[in-house]
């Protein structure tokens, strides 16, 4: 692969989404879809999906099963352009599944994490590494294998040479068992939603939050929902307002997209205001198709979508 930019390790897994759902799920009880979607899924390979999608090129790193699932992730990911050379198939587990039951912005997931719990320091392709601008990593909690060596990935990508980013995502034991004052200092670009940022410092605002971490970390980048994104670097502040989308299909993978935004243009150089606006632009643009890659076409239509619906441009 020529001018390798982005490296992104992490889960791989199908999404089975069901839209317009008659009512909640009960005990006992049956009730009826009357959309569904099978989709690729995870947070990681959507994230990938659109950086190639908006001119990013990039490869996957992560772990599937070698069923049929892990036939149609590879598929998926290679129609995407996003090199396929790094990802391993083992016979030791299924490939990763969630169920992601839709009701308009909220949703209730339910997922089986089989070969992404099989992912570990050692199969991140380290010899290869230093051909790549950026690493970037998603949905820390959920990935066992490589829990224990999160602070020496993030510290071997620096020596490599790599700008890196992380994502961690929620913790669905929430524990947040993550050791942010060594960490950190690795990371580039640290990503969590306001939630996230809340859960991990135990705190209710933001600026509380920020200013738990803000010592260990470089760049602090809060995604916000409706209420747009904010960044801290060297105690200064950035904000970007949001894009509306009065027609909104579905929000999955919406912060996947953001980053995707985000790092195109960080990798760019360009200043971190811009790299919010592009990555809220990105976000914006997720959710006017169902599910989080199929706003993602090709360049050509994304530029002619961004101009239509948001009056804005990459």
């Amino acid at each position: 692969m020529q001018h390798k930019e982005l490296l992104v390790v992490g889960e791989l897994n199908v999404d089975l989404i069901l839209n317009q759902i008659q009512g909640f799920p009960k005990i006992g009880t049956e009730i009826i879809a009357d959309k569904m979607n099978l989709t690729l899924g995870s947070s990681s390979a959507i994230m990938a999906a659109n950086a190639s999608a908006i001119g990013i090129n990039t490869a996957f790193c992560g772990v599937v099963g070698n069923d049929d699932y892990g036939t149609f992730i590879e598929a998926e990911l290679e129609k995407k352009q996003v090199s396929a050379e790094f990802i391993k198939k083992t016979n030791e587990h299924q490939s990763g599944i969630t169920i992601v039951m839709n009701y308009d912005q909220d949703r209730a997931n339910v997922t089986y994490c089989g070969a992404m719990e099989a992912l570990t320091i050692d199969l991140i392709p380290w010899n290869d590494i230093k051909g790549f601008k950026h690493f970037h990593l998603s949905n820390f909690f959920i990935q066992k294998g490589i829990r224990k060596d999160i602070t020496e990935i993030f510290k071997k990508a620096k020596e490599c040479g790599l700008t890196t980013s992380l994502d961690l995502q929620w913790d669905p034991e929430n524990k947040w068992d993550f050791d942010y004052k060594e960490c950190l200092p690795f990371v580039d670009v640290f990503m969590p939603n306001k939630e996230e940022i809340f859960a991990l410092t135990k705190k209710n605002t933001i600026k509380e939050a920020v200013s738990c971490i803000e010592e260990y970390a470089n760049i602090i980048v809060v995604k916000m929902g409706e209420e747009g994104s904010i960044a801290f670097k060297n105690k200064e502040e950035y904000k970007a307002t949001v894009f509306n989308n009065p027609e909104l299909v579905d929000s999955i993978g919406a912060g996947d997209s953001f980053n995707a935004g985000f790092i195109k243009k960080y990798i760019e150089k360009a200043p971190l205001k811009e790299c919010l606006r592009v990555g809220n632009l990105m976000g914006a643009l997720n959710t006017t198709a169902a599910g989080g890659t199929t706003a993602f076409t090709n360049l050509e239509s994304i530029k002619e979508t961004i101009k239509s619906k948001f009056n804005s441009e990459l």
